[in-house]
């Protein structure tokens, strides 16, 4: 870490806007900053390198965020990035929620008896998962195994370890690749509005360099408005960037849950409150955050001051 160099963490998701930004050649004179990019396989992994102090920024999922936050890791979210990215997704011989009347509850009970998948224990997938597997106490009918890394997760599917899993819109399409499976809870049918991620600081960036977060968001805004808005333009550019790859497959995971801004919207706020709730309940914290020990919103309100566009047209 330094004023000169910048260490930033992402995942594999290729919907993040970080997959737009490092094709980008005039970043570094745009920032004036020298950057790493370092790839995670998992959230909870982002966030051990934060309370490390290997990392200035991360594109994580609120939940485990708010797990390190609460452990002491010095971090804010200071912007969105996109809502609604879980999905579940299983071999055909399972009924979707349009086929059971959009109840959660009827489609996860098809599974007693059999595993789950989804990634590490604290990601986003994670909890929202242990979050019905509790609601409807199918804790004892449903095996869950958590995978460090997500596309593991098709890939036992394929080799019949798994039923099911839950994860990005990228685990669903990867999964049809390589056996007959289909989306059985749709994005929007599983956690209303919830954060799928934000971009976290570390606290002494915040503190030591505001231009540079203000910059860095500004250049996050035009990335997450060309997913929106060019999606196929998005999709080239992703394609470029993410070795093997394809601009159809990127387009495919796009289409799946296309709730791209970075504005920390009431509903997004909300949602992540919920989660605290949660993960609380659940004993993954021991203590409920409040509002102001996850987000700043001081930076994105000058840089996205207009309506969120989270609600699609």
């Amino acid at each position: 870490m330094g004023k000169n160099k910048i260490s930033i963490g992402h995942l594999s998701t290729c919907y993040h806007s970080n997959f737009i930004l490092m094709q980008d050649k005039n970043l570094k004179s745009q920032l004036n900053v020298e950057i790493d990019w370092h790839i995670f396989g998992t959230g909870p992994e982002m966030v051990k390198a934060f309370k490390n102090n290997e990392l200035d920024i991360g594109y994580i999922g609120l939940p485990p965020a708010i797990i390190g936050i609460e452990q002491g890791v010095p971090i804010k979210c200071v912007a969105g990035g996109h809502v609604e990215g879980t999905i579940m997704c299983a071999k055909m011989k399972y009924k979707d929620d349009v086929q059971l009347d959009n109840n959660v509850r009827k489609v996860m009970s098809q599974f007693k008896g059999s595993a789950i998948g989804v990634p590490a224990k604290g990601s986003i997938h994670d909890a929202i998962l242990n979050y019905y597997i509790d609601k409807y106490n199918l804790k004892d009918e449903i095996e869950i195994i958590n995978y460090k890394q997500p596309e593991l997760i098709a890939l036992d599917m394929k080799r019949n370890k798994l039923e099911g899993g839950v994860g990005t819109p990228c685990l669903a399409v990867f999964a049809s690749t390589l056996l007959e499976s289909h989306l059985i809870i749709r994005a929007d049918n599983l956690w209303d509005n919830n954060p799928s991620y934000g971009v976290f600081f570390h606290e002494n960036l915040i503190k030591e360099n505001p231009g540079l977060v203000l910059g860095f968001l500004s250049l996050h805004k035009k990335s997450a408005t060309l997913l929106r808005e060019s999606p196929d333009v998005a999709a080239r550019l992703i394609a470029d960037t993410v070795e093997m790859t394809t601009a159809e497959y990127v387009k495919a995971v796009l289409k799946i849950s296309p709730k791209y801004c970075i504005a920390l919207s009431e509903g997004y706020v909300k949602s992540t409150m919920e989660f605290v709730k949660a993960l609380h309940r659940l004993g993954y914290i021991k203590r409920a955050l409040d509002i102001e020990d996850i987000f700043e919103f001081g930076f994105v309100k000058k840089v996205h001051p207009e309506p969120h566009h989270y609600v699609l047209n």
